[in-house]
């Protein structure tokens, strides 16, 4: 409590990031973490929990991995941060460059807000539009106005900027056809990720670009989440689709601050300054965004995705999870309120009442119960520091953990909740 305290002193949420809040896990998980070392975390008195929040899905190696740590110490002895361009960025650019297909210029930044938002501008830019279309059932792109003002969160944000963000549904071209009949020549691109729990049916994807395409509109993949975990060239590669624009972040540098915005040459390098007498797009500009010692976790973490075959790991290991979680509940009689769905590599965990209803109370009296087991689980978020240790561990934190939910669903909830309910993210008032 006295850290948690300290922490909401002196930063709005208590952290930097609300995913992170004490509003997202329930009261017995620590406020606050000193180190992490391969799978697990550690709170300041010591204790380990084995952890498969991993950075918010950016620790794709494991935390403290020393091969990463030494790639990016040793550009920090190179100045990390030079007055002009350095060889890193470079080395960087052409890295991502030669791996992702789509991807012909490349601009790094910090953080995917940063990335994304500049994609927005890029398309409505080279279009000379002012709409985007998103997808209803994907919950994050931006923190920038944009897309907040989309949500219900409206505080803060004119209603000039969250006119211009429309919304279609994920696996229904129709949807999306109809906004391009509603705002004629006026959409400049379509931002939406390759999948989140549901693949792209009937060829969606496909769909979605051709329409883009037909309409004059700017089709943008955001890769944050499934780049580097689908596919070592982005889930584009896996789905056989290529974007004109793409953005990645989290698991490009096993936790450093490294987002990229990627994609055709023709749209990018109107963010340039060689096009003489031709009106200038202020991109992205950050003096960060290029740091060295980051760009030398990216690469070196490529390395190790190559070498070690993580990409698969990620695959095998999930499904072993995947299918040993599944058949806990199922064994357990519960497997209508609990059950794990979307992809072995990202898998995302369910938890519903007995009629049907996503459950936000079950799913607080679960992690509650897997932190009393000593396992950190928000959502499913796969390293290549998760073996089979990792795994038995789980499992057993799992069962224990599931035994109590089934109890809970056939007495009082409130015997065994011993927390505030978690609350999600977007929501319009605390």
């Amino acid at each position: 409590m006295e850290y948690r305290n300290r922490l909401h002193e002196l930063i709005p949420g208590g952290a930097h990031t609300y995913s992170r809040g004490d509003d997202q896990f329930p009261e017995n998980a620590p406020s606050i973490l000193e180190k992490g070392e391969g799978a697990y975390v550690f709170d300041p008195n010591g204790k380990k929990y084995l952890d498969f929040g991993m950075g918010l899905r950016s620790v794709n190696i494991g935390y403290g991995n020393k091969e990463i740590a030494d790639a990016c110490y040793a550009e920090i002895l190179k100045g990390n941060n030079l007055t002009r361009a350095s060889m890193t960025e470079l080395a960087a650019a052409e890295l991502l460059v030669d791996l992702i297909p789509s991807v012909e210029m490349v601009k790094f930044a910090k953080h995917g807000s940063a990335v994304t938002t500049a994609a927005v501008k890029l398309a409505r830019a080279y279009t000379g539009r002012k709409y985007i279309a998103i997808p209803y059932e994907q919950p994050f792109f931006s923190y920038d106005d944009w897309f907040i003002g989309s949500t219900v969160l409206e505080r803060g944000i004119p209603n000039e900027f969250r006119q211009y963000t429309l919304k279609f549904h994920y696996n229904d071209i129709e949807s999306l056809a109809v906004l391009f009949d509603q705002y004629p020549g006026e959409i400049a691109g379509v931002l939406m990720e390759p999948t989140t729990t549901e693949g792209p049916k009937d060829n969606f994807l496909q769909k979605v670009k051709d329409t883009c395409h037909k309409n004059g509109a700017i089709f943008i993949l955001d890769e944050m989440i499934t780049g580097f975990r689908w596919d070592l060239k982005g889930a584009q590669n896996y789905y056989n689709i290529e974007p004109d624009l793409c953005t990645f972040g989290k698991a490009m540098a096993n936790g450093f601050a490294v987002a990229a915005l990627g994609g055709k040459r023709e749209i990018m390098k109107i963010g340039g300054i060689l096009e003489e007498g031709q009106e200038r797009v202020f991109l992205t500009s950050t003096t960060h965004g290029a740091e060295m010692s980051a760009l030398g976790a990216f690469i070196k973490t490529v390395e190790i995705l190559k070498r070690e075959n993580v990409v698969k790991h990620f695959w095998d290991f999930g499904n072993q999870l995947v299918t040993g979680m599944n058949n806990i509940s199922k064994d357990l009689g519960i497997e209508d309120q609990f059950y794990v769905e979307g992809f072995e590599c990202s898998p995302n965990y369910i938890l519903k009442d007995f009629d049907g209803n996503i459950s936000l109370p079950l799913r607080t009296l679960f992690a509650q119960e897997m932190i009393n087991n000593g396992v950190i689980m928000p959502y499913i978020a796969l390293s290549h520091a998760h073996q089979k240790e990792e795994l038995d561990l789980a499992l057993r934190a799992i069962e224990h953990s599931l035994q109590i939910v089934k109890k809970a669903l056939n007495g009082n909830l409130n015997n065994y909740l011993k927390s505030k309910v978690i609350k999600p993210v977007f929501r319009k008032y605390n």
